[in-house]
């Protein structure tokens, strides 16, 4: 298991996929834009 990033580091490349379909890389805006990040575990099942 990978350790957690501290305050200031820089977040390692991960791609995700959006809701157009296509993925999106951190790496794609790094250095332009500022990005935000949210995780909502279980979010959009069902219980």
């Amino acid at each position: 298991m990978q350790g957690f990033l501290k305050v200031g580091e820089m977040a390692p490349d991960f791609s995700l996929p959006a809701t157009t379909k296509e993925h999106i890389s951190l790496s794609d805006y790094r250095g332009q834009k500022n990005i935000v990040v949210a995780f909502y575990g279980m979010d959009f099942t069902p219980g």
